[in-house]
């Protein structure tokens, strides 16, 4: 399909000049008699490739004219006609956006010269705007994708860990729906401390997997009714460090194995396994610190019978400054006692049904 011109001047036998030499190199042309003429045959549908105006019009001249479409129809290249004594509007023409600029009289070699140059330049600028946005396409469409796989390779190592840490809870049943519970915990002191949420899916990972160790402590350890000896309490100890080797061979996991690691320290550097003082510890670690004794306090043991929340609340409040970091604490007793109560109830609840849904399969 050839392209299209409009060809714009209020002398007829100038129009018909131009036309006949354009539409003997293959272009489509149509006239207008005048700016007005011309802005009424754009506004009426018809779309060009080209328009090729008078500068020197008596209704609306080719300034005017080029001002009132240049918005509209950015994409169609705009060449004035002048005599010589206009040259300096030309010029300002083109300042303000037209292509290009044609002195009267012209051969028809210079018109079709700059006519096809105006045309290579609007194709040049159409295609390369097309590729722009192309690209624009295809880029957002990778990230989409790759924010998807992304996505994807979390959800699969969230599942991983639950499954990693429901295989605890078989091998220890002492502590059965506690990495559920102390997670749990964790996470809402976190939040009340106004930790940053992709901070806290960090933290809630390390809570989940502070155990994680003890799968390679002996079964008759971890289920003993009685005392651990010392050199039973030394292997026990060991589990953070295991734990900790174990879970930061993952890379997404590399911070959440900090607190693995970290979550038996104290913070008065009493704990183990390095002795960590104060802010040595991660605080994923120090919020799990409470959390953990929490959930220990109001769980039944071999040893003793579960406690009451207030006792909980309590015996935290009491190891404020030695075992707990105070402003963790202070954050922990700000909390009412329905969190910890809800809470408690919706995860046991949970756990149950994951054990009957396991016992009814098999």
């Amino acid at each position: 399909m050839p392209d299209r011109i409009l060809v714009v001047d209020d002398e007829e036998a100038i129009r018909e000049i131009v036309v006949q030499m354009l539409s003997a190199a293959g272009y489509a042309c149509k006239q207008a008699g005048s700016g007005l003429e011309a802005l009424a045959v754009l506004t009426s549908g018809e779309e060009f490739e080209l328009m090729l105006s008078d500068l020197m019009m008596a209704d609306l001249d080719g300034i005017g004219l080029l001002e009132r479409t240049k918005e509209k129809y950015p994409d169609m290249p705009v060449v004035m006609v002048t005599a010589v004594h206009d040259i300096s509007v030309a010029l300002a023409a083109i300042r303000n956006g037209a292509y290009d600029y044609l002195l009267k009289p012209f051969e028809r070699e210079q018109l079709l010269n700059t006519v096809s140059r105006a045309l290579e330049n609007r194709r040049l600028k159409v295609e390369n705007r097309t590729y722009q946005t192309n690209l624009e396409s295809l880029v957002e469409a990778r990230t989409n994708q790759l924010q998807t796989a992304m996505g994807n390779l979390e959800r699969s190592y969230d599942i991983t860990l639950q499954v990693l840490g429901e295989a605890l809870d078989y091998k220890d049943r002492e502590t059965e729906g506690h990495s559920r519970r102390v997670t749990a915990y964790t996470m809402a002191i976190a939040s009340r401390m106004g930790v940053p949420r992709d901070e806290i899916e960090v933290i809630a990972r390390g809570a989940f997997l502070h155990d994680i160790g003890k799968m390679a402590i002996r079964d008759s350890m971890l289920n003993k009714h009685g005392a651990l000896t010392p050199e039973e309490v030394t292997v026990m100890r060991e589990h953070c460090y295991l734990g900790y080797k174990l879970v930061q061979k993952i890379p997404v996991l590399q911070e959440a194995a900090e607190i693995v690691y970290s979550h038996q320290e104290r913070f008065d550097g009493t704990g183990y396994p390095r002795g960590l003082k104060g802010e040595e510890t991660p605080l994923g670690a120090r919020i799990f610190s409470v959390a953990d004794t929490l959930d220990a306090i109001m769980s039944d043991r071999p040893y003793r019978p579960a406690q009451s929340l207030q006792a909980a609340r309590a015996e935290i409040k009491r190891c404020s400054g030695t075992q707990f970091d105070p402003e963790v604490v202070a954050a922990f007793l700000e909390m009412p006692d329905s969190i910890w109560e809800d809470l408690r109830r919706d995860i046991n609840a949970q756990t149950e049904r994951a054990a009957y849904s396991i016992g009814a399969k098999s």
